[in-house]
């Protein structure tokens, strides 16, 4: 397994990376919110029953 970072061989100490750095790096990453899945917001909504009959109907 090479590591996410910087491609070398990850170590056990240290897997899936190959050194505390990395590591760090991948953490430093999280923290910041490099890492994000993009997706649509949504309006703010007071009553949860509203919402739901307001949203278009998934196909079964």
């Amino acid at each position: 397994m090479t590591c996410p970072i910087c491609d070398r061989e990850s170590t056990d100490r240290y897997r899936p990376f190959c050194s505390r750095r990395c590591a760090d790096v991948d953490l430093g990453r999280w923290m910041t919110g490099a890492y994000r899945v993009p997706s649509e917001e949504l309006e703010d909504v007071d009553d949860p029953a509203e919402a739901a009959e307001k949203a278009p109907e998934k196909p079964h």
